[in-house]
């Protein structure tokens, strides 16, 4: 009959154990049909693409391998991979008992004018007691309402969350390392433009101190070009300072020393991606790594409402323990009159906690519906990012093509004044005016090249291309 009564009682515990008290909450729809201001036609993304198939100067490829390898943020997202892969591989060995090996020697005297110590020396002769025993200890907490799988559930979630790290964090990696460079290119070319407008300037400078020996023009116009030439003299080292500190930040992304950044490429001859189509919202929801983390924070949430919930209910703890046990050294190991056993079963239902079960539930919920709220406010925060970088690489193409047109316009404006200046027919202001605005439109140029790369690279970014 205790044989009958234990084998119902596991049973029992292996049937309830499929029962399950909590209902997972469903991840809301919030992602649009459409990002603003798009026509998609179709549902392919240069999000989908490889890096190496995005990013092909093999400078940057170059570099962005080196930071994956070599950046301090990267490698302590691996790291997290590793812990969080420990505690998964601990999880799923919930459902296995608790094995404990026990051996213990024991020696005690007990008083002689003790009741103890008068029958001792009674029945055994001796004035000291002495005990030993070995045991296998079995403990088993049977996952009645589906508490140990919820709590696996959980670390399974939150193992591929520390991956979904480590996807955000190369992805956003990708895009400094990629951008960082291009700014280098852009330095380069305004540092080329500035010294050759020092030149023109020097040009300048030299005929109106002729012109002014020859009592044509007063020292105020060699007071103005002078200026004018300090102006770009002074742009040369401010610009060769950001060089030097691009090329800082640079090598810290790629984990290295400070050190000077080889470039094999200048910014007018890079070019620009043609078709940049970026597909449709929902695929962020799949795409975008700080998407479905929050995703899985929603599992790891509905886990810890199941776990909560479980607590409130009856548990089913199943021992047992056997072994060898004697009161004399020397036949401690006789068999089988030294061995021992135990089995037994217990059901426990928490009755009063001073509330603790039930506020750990409550919290439990509100953090879950915390969660369902990140989630909304990341795919919104995606979309809105998607959204910046298209409007980004629209507009800096228009502002591109007018400011490339007003550059040409300048350049042939300053030749005009420079060979007037030299016939006599324009004077020096105009041409000092002349070199001014050139030299301010082709550095704007430059700048607007740059935006166009680095929007290029966030629009990747945002789509979630990178980590692939």
């Amino acid at each position: 009959m205790k044989r009958f009564n234990i084998i119902t009682i596991l049973l029992l515990a292996i049937i309830w154990s499929g029962c399950s008290i909590s209902k997972d909450l469903s991840l809301p729809k919030v992602a649009p049909g459409l990002f603003r201001n798009t026509l998609q036609k179709d549902s392919s993304s240069v999000g989908d693409l490889p890096l190496k198939s995005f990013i092909n100067d093999l400078t940057v490829q170059n570099l962005i391998d080196t930071a994956l390898l070599r950046n301090y943020d990267m490698q302590i997202a691996l790291k997290n991979i590793d812990a969080a892969e420990v505690l998964f591989k601990q999880s799923k060995l919930g459902y296995l008992p608790e094995l404990k090996l026990q051996v213990a020697a024991s020696s005690s005297r007990p008083s002689d004018n003790s009741l103890n110590g008068l029958s001792l020396n009674q029945f055994t002769g001796s004035t000291h007691i002495e005990d030993y025993s070995a045991n296998l200890g079995v403990f088993w907490d049977a996952d009645i309402w589906g508490k140990i799988r919820n709590q696996k559930a959980g670390a399974l979630a939150s193992f591929l969350q520390t991956e979904e790290a480590r996807k955000a964090v190369q992805t956003r990696l990708v895009a400094n390392v990629a951008q960082g460079y291009y700014n280098l290119l852009m330095l380069d070319a305004q540092l080329e433009i500035a010294k050759k407008n020092l030149k023109l300037n020097d040009s300048t400078l030299r005929i109106i101190n002729l012109q002014f020996d020859a009592g044509q023009l007063t020292s105020l116009a060699i007071q103005q070009a002078e200026a004018q030439q300090l102006n770009a003299a002074q742009l040369i080292p401010r610009i060769e300072q950001n060089v030097t500190l691009q090329e800082n930040a640079l090598s810290v992304l790629i984990g290295t020393l400070p050190q000077a950044i080889n470039r094999s490429s200048r910014l007018d001859k890079m070019s620009l991606p043609q078709d940049l189509n970026a597909g449709f919202p929902s695929s962020l929801l799949s795409r975008r790594p700080d998407i479905k983390s929050a995703e899985l924070a929603l599992n790891v949430a509905n886990a810890r409402v199941g776990v909560a919930k479980a607590s409130l209910y009856p548990s089913l703890v199943i021992t047992a323990s056997g072994g060898v046990n004697s009161f004399k050294a020397s036949n401690w190991f006789s068999m089988p009159a030294s061995l021992f056993g135990m089995v037994s079963g217990g059901i426990t239902q928490p009755i009063f906690q001073r509330g603790q079960l039930k506020s750990n539930l409550e919290l439990a919920k509100i953090d879950r519906e915390k969660t369902v709220i990140q989630f909304r406010q990341s795919v919104i925060n995606a979309v809105g990012e998607v959204s910046d970088e298209l409007t980004k690489v629209e507009k800096l193409k228009t502002q591109y093509s007018i400011a490339e047109k007003r550059a040409l316009t300048l350049q042939q404006a300053s030749r005009n004044a420079s060979l007037l200046f030299k016939s006599g027919m324009a004077n020096y202001l105009e041409v000092i005016t002349a070199q001014g605005n050139l030299l301010q439109s082709e550095l704007e140029l430059t700048t607007i090249k740059t935006e166009q790369l680095n929007a290029v690279v966030g629009l990747y970014r945002s789509l979630g291309g990178g980590w692939n």
